[in-house]
């Protein structure tokens, strides 16, 4: 799992039936001189990312990525980043680019 910015949206005139009541975000993944900062940017290659938990603009979320990010949906889906949490707080410890995350997980229905 990777941190990452939500910096924006994706709107599509159309979309797969399987990917209805989903949204798209363009995110931009966290580094770790950003972490160490805490200063709320990202740095890294702007992502879109599938979406059920509706963070806002500016809000720091977890992104899975590859195969897993496609499991909340019926298969096959084309998925491959997915915001699994919306983070409330982290701590990160530059020695060993350790990152402890205290997010609420919302169940989806």
């Amino acid at each position: 799992m990777r941190l990452g910015i939500v910096i924006g949206h994706v709107v599509l005139s159309r979309s797969l039936p399987a990917l209805r009541g989903t949204s798209l975000l363009l995110v931009e993944p966290v580094t770790a001189a950003n972490l160490a900062a805490r200063n709320g940017q990202g740095g890294g290659k702007t992502l879109v990312v599938a979406d059920q938990l509706s963070p806002a603009t500016g809000e720091m979320i977890g992104i899975v990525e590859g195969s897993e990010a496609a499991n909340p949906y019926p298969a096959p889906t084309p998925v491959d980043a997915y915001c699994a949490l919306i983070v409330n707080d982290f701590t990160f410890q530059d020695r060993n680019w350790q990152v402890n995350v205290q997010a609420d997980l919302t169940e989806l229905q």
